[in-house]
This record gives structure tokens, sequence and C-alpha cells, in this order.
């Protein structure tokens, strides 16, 4: 037969037999040779390369095409929804984008400034610090009634979805933003005229208060006592914010803040792009003998180690007089 030899096996035309050395007849042989060199070309060709030009596809090819992926169109409500997601979990536990509704903290913070707040750190236990910028909730009281701005249906609507997941402030939370000055168990105080804030003896250098303004001459305080878990805060415009010196009468705490309304430390200027700027704690709030524990660590170190040393002079006296007696 001429039919292997035009295939290009090179595989002779008759055989002596089948594998059990019986005799082939010339159809089977016939049939063996067309069977090997079918179509559809060698197997494996099917799957490395695919279908070839000119060429039918084996039964196998289809199997083997990728599969077509999706349109830009019907992935984009996945890719929305995903970053809505991420958008929520990063406004609840990372950080948060605030307003600045006033003038209460020019220069160092201006109206209509965007400030990213970090509400990480306090999960881990982070208090809140003297020198600070934080955000908190309204102690009660000390935004009044503030009226509602009514924008329309569709400004409102997106306004509340942008606030939501944290793009914009929400027109019905009721935040303040202050400096800590005195943290739980620091005495705070400032007597009026031109003279310092003083926490825990120490006068404060005040740089960022607004030029002009005296650090408390229109409203002197003190001496306060803060209570453990709370805070005293006070704006850097210091005669055009009503901040804890203004709200002493509210209730017993003397216009202290709760440490559980804190949102957060307020970190960066993030918009306008012009005033991007990071709010570091200022260097007087690190000055020597500034901290109530640091004042008292002295003298109870002292204590702690005098104990020891009259335990054991009481102890060698009582001994001699055993030995006497």
């Amino acid at each position: 037969m001429a039919v292997g030899a035009r295939s290009g096996h090179g595989e002779p035309e008759k055989r002596p037999g089948g594998p059990d050395g019986s005799p082939r007849g010339d159809a089977s042989d016939e049939a063996m040779s067309q069977a090997a060199v079918g179509p559809a070309g060698p197997e494996h060709d099917e799957v490395t390369s695919g279908e070839e030009p000119g060429r039918p596809a084996g039964r196998g090819a289809n199997s083997m095409v990728p599969k077509k992926q999706r349109s830009f169109w019907k992935e984009l409500p996945i890719l929305v929804g995903i970053a809505l997601v991420l958008a929520l979990i990063i406004k609840t536990f990372l950080v948060q984008a605030f307003s600045i509704p006033s003038e209460s903290m020019q220069n160092t913070l201006q109206r209509g400034d965007r400030v990213l707040v970090d509400k990480l750190t306090p999960w881990f236990g982070s208090k809140p610090e003297r020198g600070e910028v934080v955000v908190f909730h309204d102690p009660g009281g000390w935004l009044g009634e503030t009226p509602q701005q009514d924008n329309g249906p569709i400004a409102g609507g997106l306004q509340k979805v942008l606030s939501f997941i944290g793009l914009m402030p929400s027109a019905e939370e009721k935040d303040l933003i202050k400096r800590v000055i005195a943290t739980g168990g620091d005495t705070v105080e400032c007597k009026g005229n031109n003279d310092p804030v003083v926490v825990n003896g120490k006068p404060l250098n005040e740089p960022y208060i607004f030029p002009g303004n005296t650090p408390c001459g229109d409203k002197p305080f003190g001496p306060i006592k803060v209570p453990k878990g709370r805070i005293w805060v006070m704006g850097d415009h210091r005669q055009d914010s009503l901040d804890s010196r203004y709200h002493q009468e509210l209730d017993k705490y003397q216009g202290t803040v709760s440490e559980d309304e804190v949102v957060g430390r307020a970190i960066v200027v993030a918009w306008p792009l012009n005033r991007w700027s990071t709010l570091p704690v200022p260097d007087t709030f690190n000055q020597p003998g500034l901290s109530a524990a640091a004042a008292a660590a002295p003298p109870a170190l002292g204590l702690a180690g005098a104990v020891p040393l009259v335990l054991w002079r009481r102890r060698r006296i009582a001994g001699k007089a055993a030995q006497k007696g």
C-alpha cells in the first residue's frame, strides 16, 4: 500500500503480522494508517498549539480554549463594591477625614481645611497626650442647637453616602477639634492678663496661639485638677474658642472632656493641597518635669528605697536586743 509512504511517517507498506503474530490483511493496514494520520494530526498538537490555520480542530480543541473574560462594564460594579467596603473599613478603624467648621484653631487650622484623624492607635490602648490636636464628640451643650442645612435630596443623599464611607464630613454628627493641654492627674491653671497657661507648675510657651491673643486673658481659670480618664482642651485661637474654659459650670467635671468621647488625633492637614502639613506635638509639652507622674517619681522612688532600709535597721536592733537578753 502507498498510504503509509504518503503520510510521511516512514511506515512499511505491509507488516508481517499483528502483535500476536497473526497475519493482517491489506484492509486493516490501510485502516490503521489512516487512523494514525487522521486530519487532526498528532494528539499533542491539539493540547499545545490549539487550532492551526487552515486545519479543522480536533475533538479536544474546544476544551482547551481559554474562557472569555468578563467585560470591563460587568466587572466595574464589583470593583466599586470592593472599594466601598475598603473605604468603610478604613473610616471605621484606621483614618477618617474631618472638615474644620470654624476659626477656633487658627492659625494652625483654617476654616474649610480637611484633616485626617488617626482612629487606629486608640484601638491599641493609646490615650490622648498633651499637645495633640484631637477630634471629639460634643460632651453635651458645647455646640448648642445648630440648624440643619437643606442641601436638597440629591446633594443631601450624596453627602450621606460619602460621609458614611468617610470621604466627607457628616452633616449630622456634632464633633469639635481642640488641642489637649492637660490630661488626667494634671493640674492646670491660668491667672489671666498675659500670664501663661501652667501645667503641673510648668508654664507653657505656646507659639501656636493666634497672633495678638493672650493665653487666657479673657477667661482665667484654675487651678483645676483634671480627673482620671479626662482631658482639658483649648483652641489655638484663644479669644475665639469656646473650649474647656467656658464649660466649667456644665457638670462636676469642670469643663474637661472624657477620653471616651475622643474620636482620634488629627495628624495631617490633607486639603487644600497648598496647606498640606503634619500636626506634631509642640516642644513645650516635652519640657522636663511637666508630667505629673514624672514629678512624683523621685519621692516615690525615695520612699520605696527607704522601706527596706528601715526594716533592715529594725531587724538589726531587735537582734542585738535578743543577744543582750
